[in-house]
């Protein structure tokens, strides 16, 4: 099995680990299973060649909170995947952030600047996730875009998931977020999305989302003319309920908000 395959399944492996708090969860997840990855109101069409789409269809609605852990997720699955991260990100945060025999000894065999360097990066991607949390709180969030390399405007690749087709249901009337996450793993997973692709160099990671203008948002920037590239490897991921397409124009007043910090890639 190629080591991207193997990346993807140890993480597949990983999110079938969660144990469901809820009651309902064992229905949903027949939901999520029998439900197919194609999404009939997803076009094609538009993308370019060498561009990637994955499609998937959640049997019901999900929580603005399942909403940033997929966008949090799929941040931190990338940036490993591409090689921006030595480790899972989890992991990364139990052996970077806590004090450990294995630290300790990192850091005798390393540099110390070098190990401030990881810290202070891990700590830059830990304060985006947090903030992400925070602009999910403040508005509805229908596309954020993941860049790498180059430039927010001429990006080497950039990932996009498209929120805009998710239904929002109240905390306990919404599918499992943990059940979610695992078919959206499943869908990269089959797709092979990251395979074909090759190795790359440490590099910036830039992280865009839309909101409404009038959210209040005061950590992300503002872009009122941002146009997402056209150039540069692109994988957007689509998540949708099924339903019919919600028009264009009900993200009128929505603009794109870029993050003051460009995280850094980092290895050991």
């Amino acid at each position: 099995m190629p080591p991207s395959q193997s990346c993807h399944w140890a993480q597949l492996s990983e999110l079938e680990g969660i144990e469901e708090s809820e009651e309902s969860c064992a229905p949903q997840r027949e939901q999520l299973e029998s439900t197919s990855t194609h999404d009939p109101s997803s076009n094609p069409e538009h993308l370019c060649p060498g561009d990637s789409l994955v499609p998937v269809v959640f049997p019901g609605p999900v929580n603005s909170e399942g909403c940033c852990r997929f966008a949090c997720e799929l941040l931190k699955h990338i940036m490993y995947q591409r090689q921006q991260l030595p480790l899972p990100y989890d992991q990364l945060t139990v052996f970077y952030s806590k004090p450990s025999p294995q630290a300790e000894d990192m850091m005798r065999k390393k540099a110390e600047r070098s190990y401030r360097k990881f810290q202070q990066a891990l700590l830059e991607l830990e304060g985006i996730l947090s903030h992400l949390e925070s602009l999910f709180a403040r508005t509805l969030v229908p596309r954020v875009l993941i860049l790498l390399g180059g430039s927010a405007l001429c990006p080497k690749e950039f990932y996009e998931l498209d929120l805009a087709r998710l239904a929002l249901g109240r905390m306990g009337q919404s599918l499992s977020t943990s059940a979610c996450l695992r078919r959206l793993f499943r869908a990269l997973f089959m797709a092979d999305a990251f395979s074909e692709l090759k190795a790359a160099p440490a590099m910036g990671t830039i992280v865009m989302a839309q909101g409404h203008r009038e959210c209040g948002e005061d950590w992300f920037r503002p872009k009122l003319n941002y146009q997402v590239p056209k150039r540069g490897h692109k994988l957007t991921v689509t998540l949708s309920c099924g339903g019919p397409p919600i028009p264009d124009s009900a993200w009128d007043d929505y603009i794109w908000f870029q993050a003051p910090v460009t995280l850094k890639g980092f290895r050991e």
